[in-house]
């Protein structure tokens, strides 16, 4: 190797390196094209040459024609949510706003479904109809099943009878749509409890129905409310861009939420949260975060739940999740645990905690099971696949990008 190659190098030569302003690099950053670091004990940080050379070689792609799909490459127009590096921006409202003031679940998904922040007081439990067989759909379920297969399942058995579904009009979908958010709702409780998912139906909001559902306190529902606003959208990450696609086919709700699900339950999405609760059990007690931390470091391995593309200095959502699990009384063991560990990350000058560690540390430290974060990602994120499943209809466009064929 070349001497002079390093790795890592300062904001100035990165800037000369691609001949633009700081300004511009650091804008690079916070869309997730180039990484970053601490350089030193100051606030300076210096940036990974690998991506600043990949970043050079997409500008030189592009004066060819090239339109790849990349991660951070824009590829579309969408009037939905806005990435800050404060966090989404939901129809010009920032969603650490909706959080903060309480605003609803059910309040914050009608604002990314119209445009439009209805008055207090929304509430869907009246139009939701009969709850369905959760008695029958739990025979199909096997002992243990993951959430992504109760959700899947469940939107299939409720898509399956829906005679009306392939209407996609928005006065005709977005019924359809808040039920089936009920549905992901209560069917957390599959396929242990039907009859907890049964009366989870009847919940007056979407968080006190998964409390219901996961056997949590009631009195954690503000918290969880809090969570699931957080989690609604962010623009279009994999299950979203998922859901995009299938529904630029003119395809029903329930098809486009599946290609959501699908998407969602890879490992490196929304599986996520069961890779931090691994991490958890494998560190165990609050004292051994340390030793997890250099161990990984030791083996070349990730810490799970730390660290977001857009987010290099640290995602303003789970900082937001930490308070509200950190408020909800006591911490826990599990909750201690993950404190330990963040701080561990810190001295040890990693990467900053993301939404998934923060969302587990409420699903700590709201007692709920183990597992159930994932879960709670999905009924969340589901409000946002709605709005961009609206949006892609409306637009009318066929999503259908080109390869460049490389073979013989």
């Amino acid at each position: 190797m070349n001497q002079q190659y390093k790795p890592w190098i300062p904001a100035e030569q990165a800037a000369e390196l691609l001949g633009i302003k700081r300004a511009t690099l650091y804008a690079y950053v916070s869309r997730g094209w180039v990484a970053s670091r601490p350089a030193g004990l100051g606030r300076e940080r210096e940036y990974r040459r690998a991506d600043l050379e990949d970043v050079r070689g997409r500008g030189r792609s592009r004066q060819r024609g090239d339109r790849a799909l990349r991660w951070g490459e824009p590829v579309l127009e969408t009037s939905i949510t806005d990435m800050t590096p404060a966090g989404p921006v939901y129809r010009g409202v920032p969603a650490a706003s909706l959080a903060e003031d309480g605003v609803s679940f059910e309040r914050c998904a009608e604002l990314l479904w119209t445009g439009v922040l209805p008055e207090a007081g929304v509430s869907w439990v009246d139009a939701l109809g009969d709850a369905p067989d959760f008695g029958e759909i739990a025979r199909w379920l096997p002992t243990g099943a993951s959430p992504a297969s109760v959700a899947s399942l469940l939107v299939a058995a409720e898509g399956g009878r829906d005679a009306g579904r392939f209407e996609i009009a928005p006065e005709a979908l977005l019924p359809r749509a808040r039920r089936l958010i009920r549905l992901l709702a209560a069917g957390l409780a599959l396929p242990g409890s039907p009859a907890r998912a049964e009366q989870a139906w009847r919940e007056e909001s979407t968080a006190e129905a998964a409390l219901c559902a996961l056997g949590g306190p009631q009195s954690g529902s503000a918290s969880l409310n809090a969570g699931l606003v957080l989690l609604a959208d962010h623009e279009l990450n994999a299950s979203t861009f998922a859901a995009r696609v299938v529904a630029s086919t003119h395809a029903d709700v329930y098809a486009c939420v599946q290609g959501g699900l699908a998407a969602l339950s890879g490992p490196l999405h929304g599986a996520v949260t069961d890779r931090v609760e691994a991490a958890l059990a494998e560190a165990g007690a609050a004292l051994h975060a340390e030793r997890l931390v250099h161990e990984r470091a030791r083996r070349g391995e990730r810490v799970p739940g730390f660290g977001h593309p857009f987010y290099p200095d640290g995602d303003p959502r789970a900082k937001q999740l930490f308070e509200a699990a950190f408020g909800l009384g006591p911490a826990s063991p599990e909750l201690q645990t993950l404190d330990a560990l963040v701080g561990a990350m810190e001295r040890a000058r990693r990467p900053l905690p993301n939404v998934d560690l923060g969302l587990v540390a409420l699903r700590a430290a709201l007692g709920l099971p183990v597992g159930s974060a994932a879960g709670i990602f999905c009924v969340g994120r589901c409000a946002g696949w709605v709005a961009h499943v609206l949006e892609q209809q409306a637009s009318g466009q066929l999503l259908r990008p080109r390869a460049r064929y490389k073979g013989a």
